[in-house]
């Protein structure tokens, strides 16, 4: 498959990461020149100067730019646009339906929901398909970003809470590890072992979630035994309030990417 990228920053440089591992060309644009010839120069794609020579011969082209910046950016490419090109947006907030109105009413239309860990193959994405997207389309899409990491469909209402959910949570898992790695360093472990360290926990805990199929909260209840260290940990956590403080973190995400 062609894929046409414009925007080749933190998010589209990660995509680009997942894609070269595919059978799959890409041609990009960035406006920085540097940061463009540089996600080329280890993904294998063609650097190009306009987001029109990006879109050029491609059968799925993917707008990776800020939402500040599309309405200029769907300006410039909306006559070279073709019937049968899939064109995936991963700017946040914006709707399909001003891709519609945009571009047309029949083109082919995807918003998508990624996360930077796409660059190691460990990413989430979520999407919400427009009325134009046949079933083998949409086939082609998550078997694409399925090179990235997970995928999931989901409808367009729920994309706001998407990108609290896994689109900015990586932040907030590295804040986190990042806490761990700085009580142990309180506590004697040296910090490059400590961040190791803490970041292999987080990643253990994670999978068992994903694996086991187990309740997170059964998972927890397992760690804690009685009268022992961990339950004094969670008593604490709890006391400062941790999941009230992530519960309204996300709900100020949400209401961001809503405009």
């Amino acid at each position: 498959m062609k894929i046409g990228i414009i925007g080749t920053g933190n998010m589209g440089g990660a995509l680009m990461d997942a894609f070269c591992l595919g059978n799959h060309s890409m041609r990009a644009y960035n406006p920085g020149r540097e940061k463009l010839e540089a996600v080329c120069a280890r993904t294998g794609a063609e650097a190009v100067d306009s987001p029109e020579k990006a879109v050029e011969g491609a059968d799925l082209v993917l707008l990776a730019v800020k939402p500040i910046v599309m309405p200029s950016v769907l300006e410039q490419i909306a006559p070279v646009i073709r019937e049968d090109q899939i064109i995936v947006s991963i700017a946040v907030g914006l709707t399909i339906e001003s891709y519609v109105q945009a571009l047309g009413e029949d083109r082919i239309i995807v918003r998508a929901m990624p996360n930077t860990p796409a660059a190691v193959q460990a990413g989430m994405t979520a999407f919400s398909f427009g009325a134009q997207v046949t079933e083998a389309e949409q086939k082609l899409v998550l078997d694409l970003f399925a090179l990235a990491g997970g995928t999931a469909v989901l409808p367009e209402r729920l994309m706001n809470a998407v990108s609290a959910l896994t689109g900015s949570s990586p932040a907030y898992v590295y804040m986190f590890i990042e806490a761990m790695a700085d009580g142990a360093c309180w506590a004697g472990i040296p910090r490059a072992q400590a961040y190791q360290m803490a970041a292999q926990a987080v990643l253990g805990a994670a999978k068992m979630v994903l694996e086991t199929g187990k309740h997170p909260a059964q998972l927890k209840d397992e760690v804690c035994s009685p009268g022992g260290t961990t339950i004094r940990a969670v008593a604490e956590l709890e006391q400062r309030g941790m999941r009230s403080a992530v519960i309204e973190a996300m709900k100020s995400c949400v209401d961001a990417a809503g405009g």
